[in-house]
């Protein structure tokens, strides 16, 4: 049965002599317990609309506008459906478990995203899961994007959750990643240190930045090198939003696959058609960024020692690589 999604709808017309003032500031003030921060992903979900047109966060209204707003309403645990959908799980004792999540599956529900999530298939699973977290997301200590496969912990119970979470926050869980992103690298393995701020131009992306935003922390080692690609390991000592796609790509050496942070774009030999013919049948192998969540580290809350998984890389990722060495070995 399809659950019916709820919305909120609001209707503005800006009177003749109202002062300009921004449009996150004036729909703060006119929608009951509203938030700036709950309106401005409004305006960046392009939920908001003047005149029929979607506008930025810093609109200045003026009189005989019309302003429309759709506030989704954040399903409540109670309000999720479980879905009979597979998991990779990994472990699982009473207390907590590990699951491989696929590149395509979102974490939790969210607007446009109410279905077929991975709490969706965790409540189907089990029915003890955390709910300290905010409505709609029992169990989710952390998230991966996505289009990025990989493991995860999910926790049964508030306390387990509570320790975990406070592990993530201190950077002590154990994060590392493998990734094929474009070029090579002069040195085998670094540091990538930078800010991490919301893009100005564009408040669905992430930028980096010399002092706004928050430090963010990717260290890299080169594991193989192709023709025009490098596979390599990363390990966060942060966790910010988007923050390896974000790095990678402001060395110029963006993730493969990656459309939002140019790894679609031909960076190398795109003048030539026998490249780029190449190139374009290896973006259909990887129609997502080529990132995967390799392996996960944690202390386990209750028996107090250390976890330690590995996860394959997903059959995408594996045949990707096959056919840059298969390429580079023809060279």
């Amino acid at each position: 049965m399809t659950k019916l999604i709820k919305e909120k709808e609001y209707r503005f017309e800006i009177p003749e002599g109202k002062k300009k003032e921004r449009i996150d500031t004036f729909l703060t003030n006119s929608i009951e317990n509203a938030t700036r921060t709950k309106v401005q992903k409004l305006i960046e979900a392009e939920l908001v609309k003047v005149n029929g047109k979607v506008v930025k966060a810093n609109y200045k209204i003026k009189p005989h506008d019309i302003i429309e707003a759709i506030q989704p309403i954040t399903p409540r645990p109670e309000d999720v459906e479980p879905e009979n959908i597979p998991l990779d799980i990994v472990y699982e004792d009473e207390f907590l478990l590990v699951v491989n999540k696929p590149a395509g599956m979102v974490a939790h529900p969210a607007y446009a995203n109410y279905t077929g999530t991975l709490v969706n298939a965790l409540l189907h699973h089990t029915q003890n899961l955390s709910d300290i977290n905010e409505p709609g997301r029992p169990g989710i200590v952390h998230r991966l994007d996505k289009d990025t496969s990989g493991l995860l912990v999910v926790a049964k119970d508030d306390w387990v959750h509570a320790k975990l979470a406070e592990q993530f926050s201190k950077h002590t869980a154990e994060r590392e990643y493998n990734a094929i992103c474009w070029g090579s690298f002069e040195k085998n393995e670094g540091t990538i240190e930078t800010y991490i701020t919301r893009s100005k131009r564009d408040r669905k992306k992430f930028t980096v930045s010399e002092a706004e935003g928050k430090q963010a922390i990717t260290m890299y080692k080169v594991i193989e090198e192709f023709e025009f690609t490098s596979l390599i390991k990363l390990n966060l000592k942060t966790g910010r939003t988007h923050q390896i796609r974000v790095h990678l790509s402001s060395i110029g050496k963006p993730i493969f696959g990656d459309a939002t942070y140019g790894g679609r774009q031909i960076r190398f030999g795109s003048e030539l058609l026998q490249i780029k013919n190449s190139v374009n049948k290896l973006l259909e192998i990887m129609p997502r960024q080529a990132l995967h969540a390799k392996t996960l580290g944690f202390i386990h809350p209750k028996i107090k020692e250390m976890m330690r998984f590995d996860s394959e890389l997903p059959e995408d990722f594996q045949q990707l690589i096959s056919k840059l060495k298969n390429q580079s070995s023809n060279k």
